[in-house]
């Protein structure tokens, strides 16, 4: 695993064994986790998302603690992963970083409680699947808005993006400041250092 740039963000590049039949690779690996972050993954849901292109799904977060870290993969099809630092007070407020996750490179992208996450379909359809470290809960779940032109993130050119009514309906990332909804740095990172204990 590697670490990206936001703090409390991975990228696995897993090596992809192809051959006549199909291919084989892993996807997550206990031990591997463990020594990128410090902890291990504990595992309360898994979900299953298929999206039509151009779908845009995010940016959802969750309150701190206990939070949401997700692990999160595409299976078929191709997607733009993105992992947006909501946590106030961190160095990093605001900033975001883009994976590409597909059927090919089979890559994987782990985020950690009070990090954004959001992704568009690239390809015609897309299935993205990921391990959740906690359930979902409506009262603890957020969002901001994925178009928020203060996020300004980059998404592809040429792809109409398409919101459910409650993502286009989410706050700016400025209003979800004003309003106490953003986690807080300092209490993430007290989280995180909590798990590795």
């Amino acid at each position: 695993m590697r670490a990206l740039d936001i703090e409390g963000a991975w990228v696995l590049e897993p090596k992809v064994f192809p051959d006549e039949r199909g291919s084989f690779h892993e996807w997550y690996r206990g031990a591997e986790f463990r020594e990128a972050t410090g902890y291990d993954l504990t595992l309360a849901q898994a979900n299953c998302s298929v999206s039509r292109r151009g779908v845009l799904r995010g940016v959802h977060f969750s309150d701190v603690p206990p939070g949401q870290a997700k692990y999160v993969t595409c299976v078929r099809g191709a997607v733009l992963d993105v992992v947006i630092d909501l946590r106030v007070g961190s160095p990093d407020f605001g900033r975001w970083e883009a994976v590409r996750l597909d059927d090919d490179t089979r890559h994987a992208v782990f985020l950690a409680e009070g990090l954004g996450h959001a992704f568009m379909a690239l390809s015609d359809e897309a299935t993205v699947v990921y391990l959740c470290s906690t359930g979902y809960a409506p009262e603890r779940e957020h969002g901001i808005h994925p178009l928020d032109p203060d996020l300004a993130i980059d998404w592809p050119e040429g792809i109409p993006p398409l919101l459910s009514p409650k993502d286009a309906a989410a706050p700016s990332l400025t209003e979800a400041r004003t309003t106490g909804l953003l986690p807080a740095y300092d209490t993430c990172r007290a989280h995180y250092r909590e798990l590795r204990g």
